[in-house]
């Protein structure tokens, strides 16, 4: 199956080194990008580029509260605590219900 068939996620460009080099396992998300299975391979493209990067499997999909944010969470996106919570802040200012959104990366 040819990475064309999985259905597209999106990451900032920024992201895309620590993604590939396996630094950043974990992207937090709100609900209208939280409703993947685990198992479930998705391609990935920058954006808003819209460049390929690779693939990954989602291994989980767990609601979290901005305030129970923590430092495991901080290290799966390879960033600090206040890091974050900033980066967070930032996209989603009215900080909606937020998931945990836990990926490998196949290929």
């Amino acid at each position: 199956m040819s990475a064309h068939s999985y259905p597209e996620f999106t990451f900032f460009s920024r992201f895309v080194a620590d993604i590939q080099a396996g630094r950043k396992t974990i992207t937090i998300r709100d609900e209208s990008e939280a409703n993947w299975q685990p198992g479930q391979r998705l391609a990935l493209f920058t954006n808003p580029e819209h460049q390929p990067f690779g693939t990954i499997e989602v291994l989980s999909v767990n609601t979290v509260a901005f305030d129970e944010l923590n430092d495991e969470h901080a290290r799966q996106e390879n960033m600090s605590l206040p890091e974050l919570k900033d980066v967070i802040r930032d996209i989603y200012p009215a900080l909606p219900p937020l998931y945990v959104i836990e990926f490998k990366l196949i290929a």
